[in-house]
């Protein structure tokens, strides 16, 4: 069995590297597709490539796997090749950044990731969500099979057996508590402020209960999809607009925290420009959650405007990471167990095929002597002699290819046979 995860993550490249590798939801699907036909156009005939891509704002992982075993150097470069055609990225540009992990190091990496241990929020229970709709997108385009599906049942349970188990998702800070800890470093109350949401998805969900805890002046939901908006805003008695209206409104905002999956910044420079001369030097805060970016990197250097990117917030999230150092441990041993029961299942897994040709070739040796039996039997032979023959033609059969394995081999094969034969012919009680 041949498994492998190739991927980025917050760890191995910045954040503008990230969002060029990064794959919108809508796309995971035929994207999956793409890449099943790449390395099927690259394997053997009949080979049964699985893929699966997980693409967040912290990583870009595909995961593939297939019954053959295969060379890990050539497997790591035709992914990586795939990953820079599919986004026009040059390969020499990406393979520095990129991580390769072949095999138990693919399982374990999963189950580390589904459990929040890779995160940059230890502990975090939003990558869980995040892995469930990438298998789910998998699956739609075609990529799952019997290696990657029984991988991704186990990450699940994993991640709920380390999260029942442990206490890895204590003391933890997230993305959204703290945007909201920036942002009183910034305003003495946010209770006086305006907050604009712009997107309705679970981070903003989160970030909006996080600030509305402090009771800001105004809430405002900016989203594609008003109806969507709307839903989230009058959770928490503020109001929803379209996306189009956003220069309309920006300049009464003291803070701004988007997060969407658009593929090209929606806040530009000129926009957020024009807010400031209209704001008159009030300051505005604003956190872009989104990878690719929702805001426009040269609006940080405008004055009076503070703007933190996801890989900004990663000082503030680290607090606590000591106090969950004895459950990261626990975790970890957890997931070894697992890790070795999925690696015992799939060497299993590959035998199936050559039991199954083994059975075949019986069946087929079984079906000729059965053959020649009645015949014989319907010329009048004895029937003694008849069963005795069909025992010996069945016996010399079965014992042709190993003998003819014995004589051919030399040396160190010929010994290794020799020691192993009896084991397979061992008598039965």
């Amino acid at each position: 069995m041949n498994l492998l995860a190739v991927g980025l993550n917050h760890t191995t490249a910045p954040i503008a590297l990230r969002e060029r590798l990064a794959f919108p939801p809508e796309q995971i699907s035929a994207a999956v597709g793409a890449a099943c036909n790449w390395f099927a156009r690259r394997a053997a005939p009949d080979a049964r490539i699985e893929t699966a891509i997980l693409s967040t704002c912290n990583r870009t992982e595909l995961y593939a796997a297939s019954p053959a075993s295969g060379d890990i150097d050539g497997n790591v470069d035709a992914t990586t090749h795939f990953l820079a055609d599919y986004h026009g990225l040059p390969y020499a540009e990406l393979r520095p950044h990129l991580y390769a992990l072949p095999r138990d190091g693919a399982v374990r990496h999963a189950f580390r990731v589904a459990s929040g241990l890779d995160s940059m929020v230890l502990g975090e229970a939003q990558i869980l969500g995040q892995m469930k709709e990438a298998v789910r997108r998998a699956d739609a385009g075609g990529g799952l099979g019997t290696y990657l599906h029984q991988m991704f049942q186990r990450t699940f349970s994993v991640a709920k057996e380390v999260r029942s188990a442990t206490a890895i998702g204590a003391h933890s800070v997230s993305m959204a508590a703290a945007a909201v800890r920036l942002a009183e470093r910034i305003f003495p109350s946010i209770a006086e402020q305006n907050v604009l949401f712009i997107g309705a998805g679970e981070m903003i969900e989160l970030c909006a209960a996080h600030f509305a805890a402090r009771q800001p002046k105004s809430i405002i939901v900016a989203n594609r999809t008003v109806a969507r908006g709307t839903e989230l805003a009058l959770r928490y008695k503020g109001a929803a607009i379209a996306l189009e209206q956003l220069p309309d409104v920006l300049a009464g905002c003291d803070i701004i925290v988007s997060c969407t999956a658009s593929p090209l910044p929606i806040i530009g420079l000129g926009m957020v420009e024009r807010a400031i001369r209209a704001r008159r030097r009030r300051p505005m805060f604003i956190v872009d959650l989104a990878v690719p970016r929702d805001v426009e990197s040269e609006v940080a250097r405008l004055p009076d405007v503070y703007l933190y990117t996801v890989d900004d917030l990663a000082e503030v999230v680290q607090s606590g990471r000591e106090l969950r150092q004895a459950a990261v441990e626990q975790a970890e041993s957890i997931i070894e167990t697992r890790v070795q029961s999925y690696m015992e299942w799939a060497d299993r897994r590959a035998l199936v095929p050559i039991i199954q040709d083994l059975n075949q070739a019986s069946e087929t040796m079984r079906l000729a002597e059965l053959a020649r039996a009645r015949k014989l039997l319907a010329r009048g032979d004895d029937i003694d002699a008849v069963l005795e023959a069909l025992s010996r033609g069945m016996t010399a059969k079965f014992l042709h290819g190993p003998q003819l394995a014995l004589h051919s081999a030399e040396g160190a094969e010929r010994a290794h046979l020799a020691r192993l034969l009896p084991q397979l012919f061992r008598a039965s009680h």
